[in-house]
């Protein structure tokens, strides 16, 4: 039997994950998953772990008022509300998507520009401000928050496992980012699914997720592996026309509760 096995939520675009027990859906995936973000603060451009490999360092909290908590080695930590309703708008770009978003304020800029070594902001995502999600796949009325394309990801537990004995060394899940794990299924079985349902809601399954150097960083040191893998051996194993792909983009048609152990079933 296919079970939810595994729930992660990153409330910071490229900070670290929280491992949930159960969590709420809403329109735009997991409650409070990507919902704030940092950017350069002079052009404005999203910051990740492609460019700046600490923040697999930076431990970001959702709060249930839809604050933020962050805390990083030998920085401490601060709490961070929801930016009020007349909070500056900045504008930001995100692939190819600019827009403009509420600012967190001076003091969260001076302690998240003291963390990554130069001028950063940071900006949150409120529902009424959400992207429609990358063209071409999906819905013309699918929206997303910070997430590089679509609310969320799954991938298979045995797909891990595949890709760690090719690569030589056991892989943290942690690495590839997902939101949702699947236990039961063989290798790769996520690729050929379109539909499916866990608990009361159903997912749309849009395309696969292409990957990048980001898998490259260990995110219990920060570190980039030397030999660029598991990024390498995906290369090889698992590229197509649009790049190397591991793990599967959803969409979720409706909104309620998951929760760790649930049953998978595949609709289509």
């Amino acid at each position: 039997m296919l079970r939810l096995s595994a729930l992660y939520r990153y409330p910071l675009k490229s900070g670290k994950g929280e491992l949930l027990h159960s969590i709420e859906l809403d329109k735009l995936g997991l409650v409070g998953d990507r919902r704030w973000m940092l950017v350069d603060e002079a052009s404005g451009r999203f910051l990740s772990q492609r460019a700046e490999a600490k923040m697999s360092q930076l431990s970001a909290l959702w709060n249930p008022s839809g604050g933020l908590t962050l805390s990083a080695p030998e920085q401490g930590s601060i709490e961070i509300p929801v930016p009020a309703q007349n909070a500056d708008l900045r504008g930001v770009t995100l692939w190819r998507d600019t827009l403009r978003v509420p600012d967190a304020g001076e003091e969260a800029a001076r302690w998240v520009s003291d963390f990554i070594g130069k001028p950063t902001r940071l900006v949150q995502m409120p529902l009424e401000r959400a992207r429609t999600t990358q063209s071409g796949f999906g819905k013309d009325d699918d929206q997303v928050a910070f997430a590089d394309g679509y609310p969320l990801l799954l991938i298979g537990e045995a797909s891990r496992l595949d890709l760690s004995e090719r690569v030589g060394r056991s892989l943290e899940m942690l690495r590839f980012r997902p939101n949702l794990v699947i236990e039961g299924s063989a290798a790769y079985a996520e690729d050929g699914w379109k539909r499916i349902r866990i608990g009361d809601i159903e997912f749309r399954v849009v395309k696969p997720c292409a990957r990048c150097i980001m898998t490259t960083v260990d995110p219990q040191t920060g570190e980039r592996s030397a030999d660029r893998e598991p990024f390498a051996t995906l290369q090889k194993h698992r590229a197509t026309a649009d790049g190397a792909m591991f793990g599967q983009n959803l969409v979720n048609d409706g909104t309620g509760r998951l929760e760790v152990g649930m049953p998978v079933e595949i609709l289509e």
